[in-house]
């Protein structure tokens, strides 16, 4: 092989690291090379995930050496092993997919409103890939503290007394956050010796009787760290509150921060505690599911009585978390590969419609989701405040366009046809309600069909009638009759967001296949854990390892 294929799994990390201490050296006078560096690199992560996704993409007896990397050449366990697999791969190119857009937005303005904007995206990347591709739960840890400490920053982008109230209450739940972390990865090592996910799902069915218990209330532990992230109800209430006072292009970057949650938990549940488990197997699923579900049933509650359409981008982002997790505690591979599937397009819905937000309300007045509240008590509101100051250029047609992506947007939200929410919920049902493929009969439908059908119908009627809403009060009842001035740059990213939506939706047919190909890898972790062992060290073959 080449050197770039030798070393293409690490590559997703080391690019934004040294891209982003590159850009540090470069002075703040040339913020037009920091931006081109910036987007240079995203650019080239967007093309070395895509080529992951097609080397995971193949039978694991084909790839599994490729598909496993020792740093430092150490043996396993020992070594920091990085592995990519479908689900990694997905992710990465999903990351990768909003980071470009996030920061050709932010172009127009918001990449100035504050140091080292470039630099900390690039570090956000970091922290996310080395996440998603890690083999190891003390490195997990660290790479969430990564993107965490960068995750920080940008919160506080931009400064104001909003951004600042709602980033320190952020920082202080992820520092809980990640002293659960710490604890629960301590007692799942004092039992178990290794850290190792692959050894971990080695080792798991021979832990005697009398240390399992220590082992789930560590794993307990854990998971409650990986849930606050996730932000499923009640550890989630920080999130509309932090999304919302961070900027347009962090807050869409930020979509894929909760989903970092999600993959935790999806990796360390299916692989460690899979079916191979022993007395282990699938704990805590019953909780994931009941869980999940709550959270889709608040959230559909505070869409709905939210009148702020950045509160009402953070409830839908937490529908989506619940209904993910919901997914995956159902314990079905088809509802997972499902699941991902919707992952993928709530995520770059959102992702849009955090950015839409912005514009949409760009001559909204100061005070006016206070003052809608009046107008749908009275009919009336005074006391117009004035609003931000204009910023671009006005372009043709600018209503309409924004109109129009408002609409995809909703559509995308409430998961109505004919774009893509649609098919990843008609998937999801169709999965619960058949357990063994389409068309299949014999067992009645299951309590937990019924409760998904629900929380996704109630959480898509929900969505339908607060955007709806949302939807007459920004574009037939305007509380400003000035036409927003808006840059192409800005409307760039939200059209290609939404034009990928509309490919998901024509594509769905090979995605659905891709997706579900990684729910059974998920199942079925022995190519994961042969990778891992198999990878030969530099001057060495092969080996085989069996679980």
């Amino acid at each position: 092989m080449s050197f770039l294929a030798d070393h293409l799994i690490i590559t997703p990390i080391l690019l934004p690291l040294l891209a982003g201490a590159a850009m540090l050296l470069v002075n703040d006078r040339h913020y037009r090379l920091r931006a081109a560096l910036g987007l240079v690199s995203t650019l080239a992560l967007l093309v070395i995930a895509i080529m992951l996704v097609q080397l995971a993409d193949v039978p694991a007896g084909d790839a599994s050496l490729g598909r496993a990397y020792l740093l430092g050449n150490w043996p396993i366990p020992v070594a920091i092993v990085l592995v990519v697999d479908r689900l990694s791969a997905l992710m990465l190119t999903l990351s990768a997919v909003l980071a470009l857009c996030m920061q050709i937005y932010a172009l127009a303005r918001w990449h100035r409103a504050g140091l080292h904007f470039h630099s900390l995206v690039q570090f956000l990347l970091m922290g996310l890939n080395g996440a998603f591709l890690t083999g190891d739960l003390f490195n997990l840890f660290v790479f969430f503290e990564v993107l965490l400490a960068a995750s920080y920053s940008l919160v506080l982008h931009g400064a104001g007394q909003q951004r600042v109230e709602a980033g320190l209450k952020y920082i202080a739940i992820n520092l809980a956050a990640s002293l659960l972390f710490l604890i629960g990865v301590s007692m799942i090592y004092g039992v178990t010796g290794t850290l190792n996910m692959a050894d971990l799902a080695m080792r798991l069915p021979d832990i005697a009787a009398a240390d399992r218990p220590l082992l789930e209330v560590g794993a307990a532990i854990l998971a409650v760290a990986f849930l606050v992230k996730a932000a499923i109800w009640p550890l989630g209430l920080w999130l509309p509150n932090t999304y919302g006072a961070a900027s347009a292009p962090v807050a869409a970057m930020f979509v894929i921060m909760s989903k970092v949650g999600i993959y935790a938990v999806l990796r360390v549940w299916m692989l460690v505690f899979g079916p191979h488990a022993g007395a282990s197997a699938y704990f805590g699923g019953d909780w994931l599911l009941y869980a999940g579900l709550a959270t889709v049933t608040v959230a559909a509650i505070a869409v709905l009585a939210t009148q702020d359409s950045k509160q009402l981008a953070g409830h839908s982002l937490l529908v989506s978390s619940g209904t993910l997790l919901a997914a995956i505690g159902t314990g079905q591979a088809g509802v997972v590969g499902a699941a991902l599937f919707y992952l993928i397009s709530s995520s770059l819905g959102i992702g849009a419609f955090y950015l839409l937000i912005e514009l949409t309300e760009r001559n909204k007045t100061a005070g006016a989701d206070i003052l809608a509240v009046t107008w749908e008590a009275f009919g009336e509101a005074d006391d117009v405040l004035p609003g931000e100051e204009e910023v671009g250029v006005a372009i043709p047609a600018t209503m309409a366009l924004l109109g129009i992506s408002f609409i995809l947007c909703a559509l995308l939200i409430a998961g109505l046809p004919p774009v893509s929410g649609f098919i990843a919920k008609f998937a999801l049902l169709t999965a619960a309600f058949n357990p063994e493929g389409l068309g299949a009969t014999g067992e009645p439908i299951s309590t937990t069909g019924w409760l998904l059908l629900a929380a996704l119908l109630l959480s898509g009627l929900t969505a339908l009638i607060a955007l709806a809403r949302a939807g007459m009060k920004i574009f037939w009842m305007p509380a400003s009759t000035r036409v927003p001035r808006v840059r192409l740059i800005e409307m760039a990213p939200i059209g290609t967001l939404l034009i990928l939506c509309m490919v998901l939706t024509v594509q769905a047919g090979p995605v659905l296949r891709y997706t579900q190909a990684a729910a059974e890898e998920l199942f079925a972790p022995e190519s994961y854990v042969e990778s891992v062992f198999g990878a030969p060290r530099a001057g060495e073959l092969p080996q085989e390892a069996e679980l």
